[in-house]
């Protein structure tokens, strides 16, 4: 059975909202106008409405609450965060406490007055946000490991690797988990610089 989520780990719907929300600011209609501004238009694919929304000013996040309605949602949106995160570990259940305990440093921080890290699960990984963007990601890469993977200026060394990455892919740096063990008071420390290297 899966388990509610823990305080701070968004949902889909909690993400749908904040789209919404972004659409809304950005250009002063919300997602009903648009539908109904795109289906005027006529677009006759999925690419020819995300280019007809991107020349009327609706880009990134904020067109997918619009293109969704249009085309329909992905599979896993409809699942909720502890359902994504079961699907993540299903078939590597022992690498499961790894990915819990990295989440639980994440959302420890905010009783101490460091800040509020948000979890959103994905279909394939955990990401792990600043109010301001995301600084890391926790994906299970093999059947004996986790890495995080870090939006972190510092040169590699230690617990840090380098990672071959596209030139503009700002998540260049990885710390390898293999135990619970490994999650150490020097990974929180990583995690933190990365935390507030991006808030």
């Amino acid at each position: 059975m899966a388990q509610a989520p823990q305080p701070g780990i968004r949902s889909w719907q909690e993400m749908l909202d904040w789209m919404a929300g972004l659409l809304l600011r950005r250009t002063g209609h919300d997602v009903p106008w648009w539908l109904a501004a795109v289906r005027g238009a006529g677009p006759a694919s999925e690419a020819a409405a995300r280019a007809w929304l991107a020349e009327n000013g609706v880009t990134g996040y904020a067109q997918n609450p619009v293109m969704w309605e249009l085309f329909g949602y992905p599979d896993f949106f409809l699942k909720d965060a502890a359902e994504l995160l079961e699907g993540q570990y299903a078939d590597r259940p022992q690498l499961r406490p790894i990915a819990d305990a990295v989440i639980a440093l994440a959302l420890g921080w905010a009783g101490d007055g460091t800040g509020q890290a948000t979890v959103q699960l994905r279909k394939t990984y955990v990401s792990l946000n600043t109010p301001r963007r995301k600084f890391a990601q926790v994906t299970p890469t093999s059947k004996s490991a986790v890495d995080i993977f870090l939006r972190l200026d510092e040169p590699a060394g230690g617990l840090l690797e380098a990672v071959k990455t596209r030139p503009d892919d700002a998540f260049r740096l990885r710390v390898r988990l293999r135990t619970t063990a490994d999650v150490t008071a020097e990974v929180a420390a990583i995690l933190l610089r990365a935390y507030r290297a991006n808030a």
